[in-house]
C-alpha cells in the first residue's frame, strides 16, 4: 500500500491524531489508541498484533521497513514539523501507531487479577500494569475514578504491559462479584505482615487511591488484609512502589 502523505495540519487525520495524543479520555469516543515511539509499537507487534496504521515523520519512513507490518495497515507520512504539533511531548517521536481500542469483555472469575479503586495518577497506573504482567497477573479491572487505562500518559507508563493484560475499566463495586478468587488488600496500619503470609493463588488484589486507600466498602469484601514492614519508619509507600512489592509476594508463592 502506498503511502498517504499529508502536509496540511488542518486535514482530519492531523486533528484526529492530535485529539487521541493530547487528549487522555478521547480514545472512548473514538475507539482507537495512538502509541508513540519506536518502543510500544514494537512491543505491539511482539504480541503478534497489528496496528490499524502507522504514521512517520517524513524523514523516518524507513525505519518501519523492517517491521514485517501487514499489507492492510495503512501508511501515513506527515511532513516532520505536523509530528511535533501532534505530539504531547517534549521531543516527540518520529513514529507511531494507530490501534484498535480492544473490545471489552467480561470479568473472568478465576484469573489472577488487580482491581484498581481510584488510582489517579497516570504515572502510578501504567507502572502497576507493567508490574502485574510481569508478575503473571493476567487481567486488571478499574473501577471508577481510576486514571484512564488507555490514555497517551498511562501507555507510556506500562511500557508495552497493556498487551499483555485485559484490561476493563469504569467498573462499579458490584462488578467484582463476578471474580471467584480471593480477595486481598493492602492496608498501611492494620493486617497481617505480607512476608509472613501465607498467600492464596490466583487471587485479585485491591489498590487503592493514592491518599485515601482502598475503600471501607471493598476491604469489608477482602480475605485478607495485609501490610507491608517499613523498618524505616516512613508513614507509607508510593502506590506503584507498594503494588510491585504486594504482587512480587504473590509470584513469589508460585515461582
Amino acid at each position: 500500500m502506498n503511502p498517504e502523505i499529508i502536509s496540511s495540519r488542518d486535514n482530519a487525520w492531523v486533528k484526529k491524531l492530535r485529539a487521541l495524543a493530547q487528549d487522555g479520555a478521547a480514545y472512548r469516543k473514538l475507539g482507537q489508541v495512538w502509541l508513540e515511539g519506536d518502543h510500544l509499537c514494537r512491543a505491539l507487534l511482539a504480541r503478534g498484533l497489528q496496528p490499524q496504521a502507522v504514521v512517520l515523520a517524513q524523514s523516518a519512513q524507513v525505519q518501519v521497513a523492517q517491521w514485517g507490518l501487514d499489507p492492510s495497515v495503512r501508511r501515513v507520512v506527515l511532513a516532520d514539523g505536523l509530528m511535533a504539533q501532534i505530539s504531547s511531548l517534549e521531543s516527540p517521536a518520529a513514529m507511531g501507531f494507530v490501534h484498535a481500542l480492544p473490545a471489552a469483555t467480561p470479568i473472568e472469575p478465576e484469573l489472577p487479577s488487580v482491581v484498581l479503586d481510584r488510582l489517579q495518577d497516570p504515572g502510578n497506573v501504567g507502572s502497576i500494569l507493567r508490574s502485574a504482567a510481569a508478575m503473571g497477573f493476567k487481567q486488571v479491572l478499574a473501577l471508577k475514578g481510576t486514571a484512564a487505562l488507555w490514555s497517551p500518559k498511562v501507555l507510556r507508563a506500562g511500557m508495552g504491559a497493556h498487551f499483555a493484560l485485559q484490561l476493563r475499566e469504569g467498573l462499579s463495586e458490584a462488578d467484582l462479584e463476578a471474580l471467584q478468587v480471593p480477595l486481598l488488600a493492602t492496608s498501611p496500619h492494620r493486617g497481617e505482615f505480607l512476608h509472613r503470609a501465607e498467600l492464596p493463588w490466583p487471587c485479585a488484589w485491591l489498590l487503592g487511591h493514592e491518599g485515601q486507600g482502598v475503600s471501607d466498602a471493598l476491604l469489608a469484601r477482602a480475605a485478607m488484609t495485609l501490610r507491608i514492614v517499613q523498618p524505616g519508619g516512613e508513614e507509607s509507600l508510593n502506590a506503584a512502589a507498594a503494588a510491585a512489592v504486594c504482587l512480587h509476594a504473590s509470584a513469589a508463592r508460585i515461582a
